[in-house]
């Protein structure tokens, strides 16, 4: 796998995150991994970046304990220093919508 190849990291990220039992796992760690990834392609390719943070578009939608977690990772990536103006922009919309 090759992060800086966006068509492996649509399919590999996004499909990752398309995997409902995984991505919405109860302790978090989807959504941890999801922001791991955002946050080190915001560095490599900010427009990438920003289409796998739409991968946290639903988070509202689950349950509280889960909408907790999503909402620390969300959080996480927008405090990140040096984040793109792309990235920026859907996690702010995310977090308000």
């Amino acid at each position: 796998f090759d992060i800086k190849v966006p068509n492996k990291v649509y399919a590999l990220i996004r499909g990752f995150a398309s995997n409902h039992v995984r991505f919405h796992a109860a302790d978090g760690s989807g959504y941890a991994f999801l922001a791991d990834q955002v946050i080190a392609l915001n560095a490599l390719n900010p427009q990438v970046a920003a289409r796998m943070a739409r991968g946290f578009d639903r988070w509202k939608r689950f349950d509280a304990a889960r909408q907790a977690k999503a909402r620390a990772q969300l959080e996480r990536i927008r405090d990140t220093a040096g984040l793109s103006r792309d990235v920026a922009e859907i996690v702010s919309k995310a977090l308000a919508g």
